[in-house]
């Protein structure tokens, strides 16, 4: 945990072989509170909401039996079925997936759904693909309020979406409170925003922090959003942590990194984490020689 806040763990951040009783063993090892599940493009995740009843049921028993909660869900997948698609079999595909998701999380206790905030990922943005993301969003949220399920648009990688600011004037446009943000620390800093600012912005629409490092985007460089180690970019994670102890956000953080082939992933979470730890540690105490 940082402070009172539960802290939870990318499923990627883990060796992709490992079984989910092993990966939910070594994420209690590491002493996170939960893991978020991911589905992303890939046809092996997205499989995994095509399972029978029975299938999903036995999952949500290994959960149990581990005792480390699956609490949040990263749906990517909508980057190769989105909701912006000139493809009609596209976006029924995305309406699909997103029916299964919201299905699945009510079987598994999953609470919140993360989307992508792509309106396309593969084909060019225009004007329509951008009114089609606003019409898919809002039948999304409607299908999951109706099964009491939290949606949160994540801040992206691309300028769709890269900002609170820009999540809001879809926010004010579907106006449900099932639909809210999850921002990504690293994304909102590449993209040169006024963190703080937008953190102050969001705060009553933030229902989870993701925490990663990235390296900024500039005119001659677009910016890196993955793999980029803890403390090697450009984030200034003691005055996130201190912005958002200072808005009493009291969600939970998530720490999103990518296991590397050849690499002991429960030795480099652990690093991970407690440089993670020792960011929330200075900001709390310089938050106290403030005051």
């Amino acid at each position: 945990m940082l402070g009172n806040h539960l802290f939870g763990l990318y499923e990627k951040a883990l060796d992709a072989g490992d079984s989910w009783p092993v990966r939910l063993a070594k994420a209690r090892q590491l002493g996170f509170d939960f893991v978020e599940i991911c589905i992303d493009e890939q046809e092996h995740r997205i499989e995994r909401l095509y399972q029978s009843d029975r299938e999903i049921g036995a999952f949500a028993r290994t959960i149990l039996d581990a005792g480390v909660p699956i609490k949040s869900m990263c749906l990517s997948a909508h980057r190769r079925y989105p909701f912006g698609s000139a493809d009609r079999q596209k976006r029924e595909k995305a309406c699909d997936i997103m029916e299964r998701a919201i299905s699945f999380a009510c079987a598994t206790g999953i609470r919140v759904i993360q989307l992508a905030g792509y309106d396309v990922y593969y084909e060019p943005t225009t004007e329509q693909s951008r009114d089609r993301f606003l019409e898919g969003l809002g039948w999304a949220v409607r299908e999951a309020a109706r099964q009491e399920v939290m949606l949160a648009v994540e801040i992206m990688d691309t300028d769709f979406i890269n900002s609170i600011t820009r999540y809001l004037w879809y926010a004010d446009r579907i106006r449900s409170p099932w639909l809210k943000v999850y921002p990504d620390l690293g994304n909102l800093t590449a993209w040169g925003n006024d963190v703080q600012d937008e953190l102050k912005k969001g705060i009553g629409e933030i229902v989870a922090v993701h925490v990663k490092d990235t390296q900024a985007v500039t005119p001659e460089f677009g910016g890196q959003f993955k793999s980029v180690p803890f403390g090697a970019g450009c984030v200034d994670f003691v005055q996130c942590f201190s912005a958002l102890e200072e808005l009493r956000y009291a969600g939970p953080y998530l720490l999103e990194m990518w296991h590397q082939s050849g690499d002991a992933d429960v030795r480099a979470v652990a690093s991970a984490k407690a440089f993670i730890d020792r960011q929330y540690a200075r900001s709390i105490q310089e938050r106290s020689q403030r005051t």
